[in-house]
């Protein structure tokens, strides 16, 4: 395989540079994304290559209230604030298929009344279970959440200990 010519890697990797200090910059600046657009493409509705969406994502610590399952459709983790049992929001289960039954599985065995507020049908769980979420960095609660994780807040109760 020929290596391209240098001057071509140096644009590539000074324009990745570009990108990544971009993204950095709004990050840092709370901004839930940037919008780049070819210089001259002029705007048109609907799917394009000329226009780009970088989204700015953040991983936040939440409370698992429950699970809602309902056959043929994806699943959701229904969130709590830390400390507060306030319902949040909710966030797809994006868990591998072992770690998805091992939290359904502690929903289940743990299963309780909704709290106030809540009129989604779901399973409910016992409160102590930390949910690590990926969404869309912003204002507005959660957009395009994943669970990424769960565990047992308190992990000797977990594993039989006091």
């Amino acid at each position: 395989m020929r290596r391209p010519p240098e001057r071509v890697m140096r644009g590539v990797w000074i324009a990745s540079l570009i990108a990544l200090t971009a993204a950095y910059l709004a990050d840092q600046a709370g901004l839930e994304g940037i919008v780049s657009k070819r210089a001259d493409s002029p705007y048109r509705s609907g799917p394009t290559t000329n226009w780009l969406k970088t989204k700015s994502f953040t991983v936040q610590e939440y409370e698992l209230l429950g699970v809602e399952r309902e056959p043929g459709k994806a699943a959701f983790a229904l969130l709590a604030k830390p400390g507060t049992g306030k319902y949040a929001g909710s966030a797809f289960i994006t868990l591998n298929q072992e770690m998805r039954e091992r939290l359904w599985k502690r929903v289940q065995e743990h299963a309780g009344p909704p709290p106030k507020g809540i009129k989604r049908p779901a399973t409910m769980g016992q409160a102590g279970v930390k949910a690590h979420v990926k969404h869309l960095r912003g204002e507005f609660g959660f957009r395009h959440a994943s669970l990424q994780d769960s565990e047992r807040s308190d992990t000797s109760s977990e594993h039989g200990t006091n």
